[in-house]
């Protein structure tokens, strides 16, 4: 009696016959796609990932972001055309997770002032110092940048 001799099931079969359905060019989104992420992709890093990733301590100026879920009223609208205006204005999630990010440089002190009067007493609404969650953001950090406001 002879053993059959296995093929390890680590190898592929040594089945050389050519296939019978070549998928084509189209099913494989990740052809174009280039090596280095974009500069717009970068911006929507994360402070801290960008540091530790690219070794990058960037030189982004100090801004404040006030993050907001959209909300029933007439002064969502506002609030949106306000945030439209900042320096940098993003939606992120879907759904019920939706969420505006605005970021605003001190120059921009009360347009900031206006859309946080407009969203600050919304339970979800987020004040960032720098892109980071800080402790009295609303109840420190906003207060001094109030003080940029030229009368």
């Amino acid at each position: 009696m002879s053993k059959a001799r296995r093929q390890p099931t680590d190898t592929p079969p040594s089945d050389r016959r050519t296939p019978k359905y070549r998928p084509s060019d189209r099913f494989w989104p990740y052809v174009d796609l280039p090596e280095e992420p974009s500069d717009e992709e970068l911006a929507l890093l994360d402070p801290d990932l960008r540091e530790v990733l690219l070794g990058d301590a960037s030189d982004r100026p100090f801004s404040v972001t006030i993050v907001f879920p959209p909300f029933e009223g007439p002064d969502f609208e506002t609030a949106l055309e306000l945030a439209q205006r900042a320096t940098e204005y993003r939606v992120t999630g879907s759904g019920s997770a939706t969420r505006h990010r605005v970021r605003f440089l001190p120059g921009e002190a009360i347009r900031l002032r206006t859309l946080f009067e407009l969203v600050g007493s919304l339970e979800s609404c987020e004040v960032l110092v720098d892109d980071r969650p800080v402790p009295y953001a609303r109840e420190l950090w906003l207060p001094l940048i109030w003080f940029l406001i030229r009368r």
